[in-house]
């Protein structure tokens, strides 16, 4: 038995190739798995549940026919698609986690996290991440017309771009206070997330214990996942 991890996969219609590799995906390696974890940035955008684009129909039918097949399937919330809601979830029978999810994984504690909380140095963007995870904006901003929200997001994903070009690479990555605070609070798990686009594996010192970090590659190039069993975890490259 194994279960396997992804992030920042950032599907949209303009990404033709990647989406093709993602479809293989699911037919392959995610067909042969336990449990398929997708955490956080499965769409490059999501405006709302009632968004009934094709594309999204696709990549949602596409999930359903993997979890139809006996795969259970997780879904975390990233910064790019928050708005994902129990309408999406169900459509495609996976089960919304909560960030962080500590879980039991073939007999180690792991902690599963999208991973933009663990950027503690970009405090511009921790900001914005608590106004728009407040239930009552989400609420607010759900009530306008799909078009006005699709608009709204299409401005602050070009300024977020631009504001990007400004900031130092090492202000949008984790950081050692954010990865010693997650571990410190959940018992010292191994922990796997995404979001800072740097797929490595780390072993941070936290007050003497020898911990397991794991970063998920994002799918902008080509596909990778992380396959995780009794014996252990192994990344994955996805071929182009």
């Amino acid at each position: 038995m194994h279960s396997i991890f992804i992030s920042d996969l950032h599907l949209s219609p303009d990404r033709a190739r990647i989406n093709e590799i993602f479809f293989r995906f699911l037919s392959g390696p995610a067909a042969r798995a336990e449990a398929l974890y997708i955490l956080g940035d499965l769409f490059e955008y999501w405006a709302g549940d009632d968004d009934d684009d094709p594309f999204n129909c696709t990549v949602l039918t596409a999930l359903r026919g993997l979890a139809d097949g006996g795969v259970a399937l997780y879904l975390m919330h990233g910064n790019r698609d928050f708005l994902l809601g129990n309408k999406a979830a169900a459509a495609c029978r996976a089960a919304l986690l909560p960030d962080p999810t500590l879980i039991e994984l073939y007999g180690t504690p792991t902690l599963l996290m999208h991973g933009d909380t663990l950027c503690t140095d970009d405090l511009r963007y921790l900001e914005f991440r608590t106004q728009v995870r407040n239930p009552a904006w989400q609420q607010q901003f759900l009530a306008q017309q799909l078009a006005a929200r699709k608009e709204l997001i299409a401005g602050v994903r070009s300024k977020s771009n631009e504001e990007k070009k400004l900031k130092a690479d090492a202000i949008m990555d984790a950081t050692e206070a954010g990865v010693a605070a997650a571990l410190r609070e959940h018992g010292y798990p191994r922990l796997i997330h995404g979001h800072t686009h740097r797929p490595a594996l780390h072993h941070p010192l936290i007050d003497g214990r020898r911990c397991e970090r794991w970063v998920l590659g994002d799918w902008y190039e080509s596909g990778s996942y992380l396959r995780c069993d009794s014996q252990g975890c192994q990344s994955i490259a996805l071929d182009r």
